[in-house]
């Protein structure tokens, strides 16, 4: 009891200052969060004289409460219209700001002589931008429906994937000590692996059942139901090794394609916002202010290093990619700062005990410079970027204007599908269903330490039960190897026609044509299936054992070979129907 009323307290502690300092940050025109912070300063165990927090830990696990809800809010707003409107420029510009400012962060980091896992931290602390505060300076500042926002928002939904591999990655160095280059990449097709999985076969069943529990009507049906969802996949996601906020980021990407996401939002929102201020009062409560004026130096560095390398990166980054430089510089002017992600990653390193103690408050600190400094840095964008362009001398501007005239050439133009285009078709869908192959091979050979006891009672030949284990598993995954085949042959029949040219082969066309048609799709399904037999070498049969299953699978898929094709087509329906019926925002 006595627990529990301490528990009150120290809520009641926490909301009220938070209530109070965002008050009065609102009448100050100065972000919220900022405000969240301040109140976690103001009631901390660093500022005297009273001791207001009696229970950290309980406190600490509210706010990792906030960082869920924080995250899955984040997928909520994920959206892949948004992501292919804006295309290669969004990807372009992310990646090179992300790679610069990992560079720029580590050589600070190792220039005030920090250790080696404190630089890559600030490194991937400083290459993250804040969508909250974007999101927010960009509504206050009325520019949100303006096309260089649509590409800002784009290369944060990009951001917001790169920071989830990097919370993989650095997780994974962290426990080792060291990341290989082979490791890495096993590791990062992994991740992709499991988010696509993920990604398809939540959007093909979360909608419709959230669709379901929507027409009852009931708001509170609805809500127990999403967060339902949510937590359930935050455990699955953890029980596989990896973080609760892709959990959450996943599962509101799931539900962003709901035709009830504008519901959702509104009955999740204040969860967010409750959780989330208390998830920002816990960064403030370990911050240290003896510490910030110890590394004022290092702060002032990083800061304008976030500023000027976001600037100079991600500017950079869209004008390669073919934007003007107005543009270029307006999103690279509004993505100069660091936030939420920030201090996610900022708190790993610290829950995992390998970061030093002032690496955190100092990300704080820059965080809250660089917030303060955003809505100047979007309004002087374009005299700025005027500025420069009357300066700068006729022979770089016509430079200039010839390269993106020479990238405009590139583009492909519109008018009808080009070869180009039904070929990356066709590899993408080949890509998707040899994912959904591999993720059920993976899948069983996961659940076998599970499901071999329970088989055991049954089968006590060890070779036997493998054969149950990996005939199981290809059942399942036949519908989609069957794609694989039929999409196959569209992409060999494509190749022969374009590669193989009568004036050249003369009588041979035809005899060369069907020698490709034939044999690309037979030469990919070994491929296939060595692909398959290395990722379930743990359930994989005996060779004579497997020649018998394949052999009579085989055969069965001759029977069933219309139903496979038929329950492919339904899939691939239900997932044009739930996007088509997704608003568009």
């Amino acid at each position: 009891m006595h627990h529990g009323i301490g528990f009150i307290q120290d809520l009641a502690v926490v909301m009220a200052f938070a209530g109070v300092v965002t008050v009065l940050f609102h009448r100050l025109k100065q972000p919220v969060v900022l405000g969240y912070i301040a109140a976690g300063v103001i009631i901390g165990p660093y500022t005297p004289p009273f001791q207001l927090i009696h229970d950290e830990q309980t406190i600490q696990t509210l706010g990792e409460l906030g960082v869920v809800f924080l995250m899955f809010s984040l997928g909520l707003e994920f959206s892949l219209r948004k992501l292919f409107r804006v295309g290669a420029t969004a990807i372009v510009a992310a990646l090179s700001e992300i790679v610069l400012m990992l560079w720029i962060g580590f050589e600070i980091g190792r220039a005030f002589n920090w250790s080696t896992m404190d630089s890559l931290f600030l490194g991937a602390i400083l290459a993250i931008s804040s969508t909250t505060i974007i999101v927010k300076a960009l509504s206050d500042l009325g520019h949100k429906r303006e096309p260089f926002a649509q590409l800002v928002f784009g290369i944060l939904i990009v951001e917001d994937i790169l920071a989830i591999a990097m919370l993989v990655l650095l997780s994974g160095i962290a426990q080792t000590g060291e990341l290989s280059a082979g490791i890495a990449i096993v590791t990062l097709c992994k991740l992709l692996l499991f988010m696509l999985v993920s990604l398809l076969a939540g959007i093909l069943i979360v909608p419709r059942v959230i669709g379901y529990i929507a027409r009852v009507g009931s708001d509170e049906m609805l809500l127990v139901s999403v967060l339902g969802f949510c937590f359930g996949f935050c455990l699955l996601v953890v029980k596989l090794d990896y973080s609760i906020a892709l959990g959450a980021f996943l599962i509101g990407a799931i539900m962003a394609e709901s035709r009830h996401l504008h519901r959702i939002e509104h009955l999740v929102a204040p969860l967010r916002d409750a959780f989330s201020a208390i998830f920002f009062v816990t960064i403030g409560l370990m911050l240290n202010p003896l510490v910030l004026v110890d590394y004022a130096w290092p702060i002032a560095v990083i800061s304008i290093a976030v500023i000027v390398g976001k600037l100079v990166s991600c500017g950079l980054g869209t004008f390669l990619a073919g934007r003007d430089g107005r543009t270029a510089m307006r999103v690279g002017m509004t993505v100069s700062q660091i936030g939420e992600f920030s201090f996610i990653i900022a708190s790993l390193g610290l829950t995992l005990k390998v970061t030093s103690g002032f690496l955190y408050p100092i990300a704080v600190t820059v965080s809250a410079i660089t917030t303060l400094t955003t809505p100047y840095l979007i309004r002087i964008a374009d005299p700025l970027s005027q500025r420069l362009a009357a300066a700068m001398p006729p022979a770089v501007a016509n430079v200039f204007g010839l390269y993106g005239q020479w990238l405009r050439s590139l583009l492909p133009q519109s008018g009808g599908p080009t070869l180009f285009g039904l070929t990356q078709r066709i590899v993408v869908q080949i890509g998707v269903n040899l994912a959904l192959v591999s993720a059920i091979f993976l899948g069983v050979s996961y659940g076998a330490r599970y499901a071999s006891p329970f088989l055991a009672g049954w089968i006590t030949d060890e070779q036997m039960r493998r054969v149950v284990l990996w005939s199981a598993a290809l059942l399942l995954a036949m519908p989609f190897l069957v794609a694989v085949w039929r999409k196959t042959q569209s992409l060999a029949l494509l190749l022969a026609e374009v590669s193989v040219q009568p004036a050249k082969s003369g009588r041979l066309t035809s005899a060369i044509r069907h020698a490709i048609a034939e044999l690309v799709p037979i030469v990919s399904m070994v491929g296939v299936f060595l692909l398959v037999a290395a990722l379930s070498g743990a359930i994989l049969p005996a060779t004579g054992l497997l020649v018998a299953v394949l052999v009579c699978a085989a055969v069965l898929t001759m029977l069933l070979w219309r139903w496979c094709v038929r329950i492919h087509a339904t899939m691939q329906i239900a997932l044009r129907e739930t996007f088509d019926e997704r608003p568009d925002q």
